[in-house]
Formats: C-alpha cells, structure tokens, sequence
C-alpha cells in the first residue's frame, strides 16, 4: 500500500512540474517506474521527467502511459549502439549505464507537420537514455 501512495503521488508531481500554459498533453498519463535492482526511484524519476519534457513539445499527442521496461532490457549491445550516438548528443564522456521506457501515445488527428500517422494510436514507443557514471541522464534517442 505504501509502495502504491509512493507511485500516485509521484505521478501527481510529475504531471504538476509539467504543467504550464495550455493544455498539458502528459495530464492524464499513467506513469509505471516499475521496480529496479540497478536504479533508484529517483533515478527512474530523472529519467522520467526528460521524457515528459520532450513529449510536451509533440503538438496535439495525448500521452497515455511512460513505464520502465525493466533491468534486463539494457545491455552491452545497447550501450554499445547508444555510444555510436553519442556525439550527436553532445555527449563527452562515453555512456556507461543506459535505461529505457515504453510508451503509449495518441498522434493528432490532422497535422502534416508532426512527423506521425494522423490520428493514430502508437504503442511500445522505445525512449532510451543513457549517462556516464552515475552522473543526469541524458535523453538519446526515442522510436520504435
């Protein structure tokens, strides 16, 4: 019970710190830290807050959920592939830990200019995170 008032209210700050002018696309969301033997809470909710911070920039998508795909989704092939990005991401110091969220979204129903099928539902949408050394996470790619 108390893991469960944890995870509400840590939804409810999220959303709150997201919420600005106009409409919040991210108001509605389920947000699912998940457990983890490798990240704290507060690291997943770093994690978190740089995805709902780029959502909020997609015009018209409604998000419906952000959940951590869990501890066994990294590994050093992906590590590997997210150093490969790293200096489009302005990223110094090679990655040594990387994270990853799925999430649920609705794209809007008319807009040529999003870069999304119209009014489609898009499920499992991969947002991958990496940093170096324990340091902030570091939003590095997102898509299926």
């Amino acid at each position: 019970m108390k893991r469960k008032l944890s995870v509400i209210l840590l939804t409810v700050a999220l959303i709150s710190a997201l919420t600005g002018c106009g409409r919040n696309p991210a108001a509605n969301a389920a947000i699912d830290l998940g457990t983890s033997s490798v990240y704290t809470e507060d690291e997943r909710t770093a994690a978190v807050r740089l995805i709902l911070n780029e959502f909020r920039t997609w015009n018209g998508c409604e998000l419906h959920s952000v959940s951590y795909a869990g501890d066994a989704e990294c590994n050093e092939k992906d590590l590997a592939w997210l150093n490969e990005l790293r200096a489009a991401n302005d990223a110094e110091e090679p990655f040594t830990q990387c994270i990853l969220f799925l999430s649920d979204f609705h794209s809007p129903e008319n807009d040529r200019n999003s870069g999304f099928n119209d009014d489609f539902e898009y499920t499992d949408w991969q947002w991958w995170l990496a940093r170096s050394d324990g340091g902030k996470w570091k939003l590095i790619t997102w898509g299926y």
